[in-house]
């Protein structure tokens, strides 16, 4: 057996942090399916499997439901797909759209039973509704099999162990043993995750998210290959990395010169800056050099270089050894205002604050009005 396991399309998610590459985003999550029918069948999979949040809830615009429907007719091989708790199965919901019907290939299971795949059985766990404290797959039961039948389950929650808030579907780090499983199609998570048993096998894996959804996704941008020679046999997992999108996060402490030259140099080196979303965060402390290079590192972000990119510098601060960050301001009101910014900036002062003149608001202050007079005298 030989299939494809994917999850958490999230198509119709509305990439609000990014502003107006949003709409960008989110054709390139329509487009990126076709590049998975395509490694289906590059790969000879008998089928696919997709592992719940298809969508990003069950208000999305029902044209999107027709469009990921037309693209999935077109895969060749039978498509299985179970809600997930973005989008569960209640009334109203994204599954009662005629699309599902028309596409005749593609499955959409409804109900905890069993169904025939080639080579075995599928045993679906969808979801009725956005939170749970119930692991979903405790309905399958580790039943005597056929000779060489083999056993696939598909869920969406999370497995015991990861750290959440809020307890969502939890699923036991055995469950696949536990059901008598061959395998387990998880969902929920965006990153690429393996569950070995006790023997060492992997039973149980996320896929994770084929293309990544937001800043700091960690090992997302993946589905998985999975092939099974028969019922019991270790399954053998090849992921293939799918995302077209680099999200690159850098995190930066200033405390030299050079610090400032080498993040230009860092985000010189994107390869593909007219796919990568970039969000660079620093803190540290500032030069006016460093200012007049940060303000370069401004522009290329906003040039339309990169489809999108910000900077967060709340956290730096004025380098205290550079004088220029006052004797460089005009004479006079402005001149002091910068130094008394400059006080206000140290930790360390021990004078008197008006209210809300933290040292973090004022070094921003001071920034601030060194780039306004700077760029005024250009």
């Amino acid at each position: 057996m030989k299939f494809l396991h994917t999850a958490d399309w999230q198509i119709g998610m509305k990439y609000s942090h990014t502003g107006e590459v949003g709409t960008r985003l989110r054709e390139e999550r329509i487009n990126s399916l076709r590049v998975l029918v395509e490694i289906a069948r590059a790969h000879e999979a008998e089928f696919m499997l997709v592992a719940g949040d298809m969508f990003e809830d069950n208000g999305v615009e029902r044209v999107l439901v027709q469009k990921v429907a037309d693209i999935l007719a077109t895969a060749g091989m039978p498509v299985f797909v179970i809600p997930g708790n973005h989008d569960p199965c209640v009334p109203g919901s994204v599954w009662e759209h005629p699309a599902w019907e028309e596409a005749g290939n593609v499955t959409v299971l409804l109900s905890e039973c069993p169904v025939e795949i080639p080579g075995g059985l599928l045993y679906p766990c969808p979801i009725r509704e956005k939170y749970s404290g119930m692991d979903p797959t405790t309905w399958i039961h580790n039943a005597p099999r056929n000779t060489g039948d083999i056993r696939i389950g598909i869920a969406h929650g999370t497995v015991e162990g990861v750290c959440q808030e809020v307890q969502e579907y939890p699923v036991s780090r055995n469950a696949a043993e536990r059901a008598g499983l061959d395998y387990l199609a998880l969902g929920h998570w965006h990153s690429l995750a393996t569950y070995p048993g006790e023997d060492g096998a992997v039973r149980m894996a996320y896929s994770g998210t084929h293309e990544a959804t937001k800043f700091g996704e960690r090992d997302s941008g993946n589905i998985l290959v999975v092939e099974i020679e028969g019922g019991g046999a270790a399954p053998v997992l090849t992921p293939i990395h799918t995302g077209e999108l680099e999200w690159v996060v850098i995190e930066k402490e200033l405390r030299e010169e050079r610090d400032i030259a080498e993040l230009r140099a860092q985000i010189e080196s994107v390869k593909t800056p007219g796919k990568a979303l970039v969000d660079i965060r620093l803190a540290g402390l500032l030069t006016t050099a460093g200012q007049r290079e940060l303000s370069r590192i401004r522009e290329i972000l906003e040039s339309g270089r990169f489809l999108f990119g910000r900077i967060d510098a709340a956290r730096l601060r004025p380098a205290p050894e550079d004088e220029n960050w006052v004797a460089a301001l005009p004479a006079g009101v402005i001149r002091e205002a910068g130094s008394r910014l400059r006080e206000l900036a140290d930790p360390a002062f021990a004078g008197r604050r008006t209210d809300g003149a933290s040292p973090e608001i004022a070094a921003r202050a001071l920034i601030e009005l060194y780039a306004i007079v700077s760029e005024e005298t250009r």
